[in-house]
């Protein structure tokens, strides 16, 4: 049979967009929860407990399904109100924007309760290793140092400007807004999905606008990363500064999806074949882990969310071992700013949490997570 590059290409936008729907009703959803919870927190808090808990708070932390908590704990650190231990910890026990795909459902991913448990697994063992590997650190006693690069920050802030250019009325307007309504529309059909339904009526409709979002989002998180920076359009902590940085992280998400599938599926369908790239799993489950760590390694969560695509995709033959190697080296965005006020420490972490995740990993495969 001729392969049709077309065809398989909308079938892809489509299933990164059906994704995308679920994916853009948690991530809005839990960054207006943290933002009340962030605010309730400066009025009322100081200071976390003893340092002593701060691993166990750190990988708490990090359990939280986003990169929202490494992104607080990062500056928590930069402030010196956790202990570098709680801040590996929370990196450790991340799963960052993979835990929303894993939570997702769709034509990729039929097996809505098999996804779910996986996440349940990948978030407990995440969660005990942040903690072990946290209490290492701290017991080594490691500090930081932030007096230079808080000058290089304070310099770069310095250099900004706010022009008002057609990348950020996109990102601010056309971009933001068409996301939204589109994500209000697919709730209902991506609510449904968790039980396996559909709202046949409009099934023709629904395909457009997954296809829709899907490409919309492409487009966001381009201008959003290579065009304009954002950094400056949503560093506040009010309504539409949090809706904005999670519409990014939307876009984000569903653009590392749709290559993820893309990539996935034309490698298992088209230049492998699906039964010699099943062959090739079954018999390779340590090379597996090795490259999921490196892929889940990479900055933000891209990594992790290609290999969370490609798990769900093959769940049987694609072994968990690997994708708690990848969840566990994966940093989520958080990493960029914590690069951004110490790069040491942020590669240091980096570093450890591919070997952390190789070591779990193996001991994962050898437990039977396969």
């Amino acid at each position: 049979m001729e392969f049709d590059f077309w065809s398989f290409t909308l079938e892809n936008f489509k299933a990164a967009g059906s994704i995308g729907g679920y994916v853009s009703i948690s991530i809005i959803g839990f960054a207006l929860i943290s933002l009340i919870a962030k605010k309730r927190y400066n009025r009322e808090t100081r200071h976390i407990g003893p340092k002593w808990t701060h691993p166990i708070i750190g990988s708490l932390l990090g359990a939280i399904p986003g990169c929202g908590a490494t992104i607080v704990v990062s500056s928590l650190y930069k402030n010196r109100k956790i202990s570098f231990g709680g801040l590996f910890a929370t990196f450790i026990s991340t799963l960052g924007e993979g835990s929303f795909v894993l939570l997702g459902a769709s034509g990729e991913a039929p097996d809505v309760e098999a996804n779910f448990y996986a996440y349940l697994t990948i978030t407990v063992v995440g969660f005990i290793a942040g903690i072990v590997f946290g209490y290492i650190c701290d017991i080594f006693g490691y500090s930081a140092d932030f007096k230079n690069n808080q000058q290089n920050i304070e310099k770069n802030e310095n250099t900004q400007t706010q022009k008002y250019t057609f990348a950020r009325i996109f990102i601010e307007k056309l971009g933001f807004y068409s996301i939204i309504i589109m994500s209000i529309f697919l709730a209902p059909t991506s609510i449904l999905a968790l039980w396996g339904s559909e709202i046949a009526s409009i099934s023709s409709i629904t395909d457009w606008v997954t296809l829709s979002l899907t490409v919309t989002c492409i487009i966001f998180y381009c201008v959003s990363r290579f065009i304009h920076q954002h950094l400056d359009l949503c560093g506040g902590d009010d309504f539409k500064s949090t809706t904005l940085h999670a519409i990014i992280d939307v876009a984000m998400v569903v653009t590392y999806v749709f290559i993820g599938l893309f990539v996935a599926n034309y490698i298992i369908d088209v230049l492998v074949g699906e039964k010699t790239f099943i062959s090739w799993m079954k018999s390779s489950s340590y090379y597996l882990i090795l490259i999921a760590a490196l892929i889940g390694v990479m900055p933000g969560c891209g990594g992790l969310i290609v290999v969370a695509v490609t798990y769900m995709g093959n769940p049987e033959i694609f072994p968990m071992a690997a994708l708690i190697s990848a969840a566990i080296a994966s940093s989520g965005d958080g990493i960029f700013p914590l690069i951004a006020d110490n790069r040491k420490d942020g590669l240091i972490v980096s570093a450890g949490g591919l070997i952390v995740a190789l070591i779990v990993g193996y001991i994962a495969l050898f437990l039977g997570f396969n």
